[in-house]
């Protein structure tokens, strides 16, 4: 099989970088380890900044994203019994985000793949990017029992922090950092209406706690854990009392509790890869970088991922230059690490942690009460949070 560019990995990044290209007259085929079902069954988050709103609408597969999506002019942060508004739209002339689950994205943009006939291969076995370091790059994997190879003018590893794009790059050419957080996030999914018409962000002495939703019908629930704890340890019930404690009363008072359909831990991490090209091929997404969730930044940083390298793809095909691809690295990673660093702000200042002695505790209790009587700390606070321009 031939094709232009070759993308690994089927998951939002991967499919809105086929879409763009596509709609470009730019050919590309999408190889993943994994089905269509499987991946559409993982849950995720869902908070869109602006840029990727309009990218979606640019992708011409935001139907219904315009039609279901709940745009938020704003977010609440609870903080000693009371709630402080940080005014999104107002403190960045307008700009919002928009709350749309990342598996409706996910969906909207499969259902155009297959409309678009572009080739997507599933249940993939083994793949692995080759010879990228040439001039003909290819990738080869196992499928019904047999070696396939798909030969590529690029390829691009869209498959996540496990997948097989980064660890094919030699070690050596490879540069990592990485922060990993003492405590997860218990989160629990329920057919319940939301607490709030927007996100509650929860900062309390028995740890931290957000209020969240994917639709007018379904939340979205988060206690910070310790890492050793267990989902197991955690009935519903105690899980909603835990919850009320940790906010203030007006908020507490109207949870609509029911019962979870989904709970799990999910452990906090802050990670980055230089650079993210390695000849022919580029990393984008989860497997160049992760972000703790306090900040909504990890399917809004693959957009921008995905922005720069499709803006690079059009100049290659369409006016024979590779400008923007041999500044990919370096564009993504300017606005990767104010996002690391906004992300890993948001956590430090909003979670408690068990290693902190007395100072430090009040240091971070400083520097939210200083974000919230600023109004110049919480513009800092919106214009990241809405997200920075591309």
């Amino acid at each position: 099989m031939r094709t232009q560019v070759a993308i690994i990995g089927s998951g939002p990044s991967g499919l809105l970088l086929g879409r763009l290209l596509t709609l470009a007259g730019i050919d590309n085929v999408l190889v993943d380890r994994v089905g269509r079902d499987y991946i559409l069954g993982r849950v995720r988050a869902g908070v869109l900044e602006q840029g990727m709103v309009e990218m979606m609408r640019e992708a011409q597969a935001a139907e219904s994203l315009d039609a279901h999506g709940l745009p938020h002019d704003g977010f609440d942060i609870a903080l000693n019994g009371a709630l402080h508004h940080i005014d999104l739209a107002g403190l960045t002339g307008g700009r919002r985000v928009t709350i749309y689950g990342q598996t409706e994205v996910t969906r909207d943009l499969m259902d155009k793949r297959e409309a678009d006939g572009a080739t997507t291969i599933y249940d993939a076995a083994h793949v692995s990017p080759r010879d990228f370091g040439r001039a003909h790059p290819w990738i080869s994997y196992e499928k019904d029992g047999a070696t396939h190879r798909i030969d590529a003018d690029f390829i691009v590893g869209c498959d996540g922090f496990h997948g097989a794009s980064r660890k094919a790059v030699p070690p050596k050419s490879l540069q990592t950092f990485e922060r990993v957080y003492p405590f997860g996030w218990l989160g629990l999914l329920a057919d319940v209406p939301p607490a709030r018409h927007e996100l509650v962000y929860g900062k309390h002495a028995r740890g931290f706690s957000l209020c969240s939703m994917r639709s007018t019908t379904r939340s979205r629930y988060y206690l910070q854990v310790p890492l050793t704890d267990h989902v197991e340890n955690w009935s519903d019930a105690a899980f909603w009392d835990e919850l009320r404690r940790r906010l203030p009363a007006e908020v507490g008072d109207a949870i609509v509790t029911g019962p979870s359909f989904e709970k799990s831990i999910a452990p906090l991490r802050s990670f980055v890869a230089e650079p993210m090209r390695f000849g022919r091929l580029f990393l984008a997404g989860d497997a160049a970088h992760i972000v703790p969730p306090t900040g909504a930044k990890g399917l809004n940083l693959a957009a921008s991922d995905i922005r720069y390298l499709f803006d690079g793809f059009r100049e290659h095909y369409a006016e024979k230059s590779d400008a923007s691809l041999a500044a990919y690295s370096e564009r993504a990673l300017s606005r990767i690490w104010k996002a690391e660093r906004f992300s890993w702000w948001m956590t430090t200042m909003l979670h408690t942690f068990a290693e902190d002695d007395a100072f430090g505790r009040r240091i971070h209790d400083a520097e939210l009460a200083y974000t919230l009587s600023s109004t110049a700390a919480r513009t800092a606070l919106a214009e990241n949070y809405v997200g920075l321009p591309y």
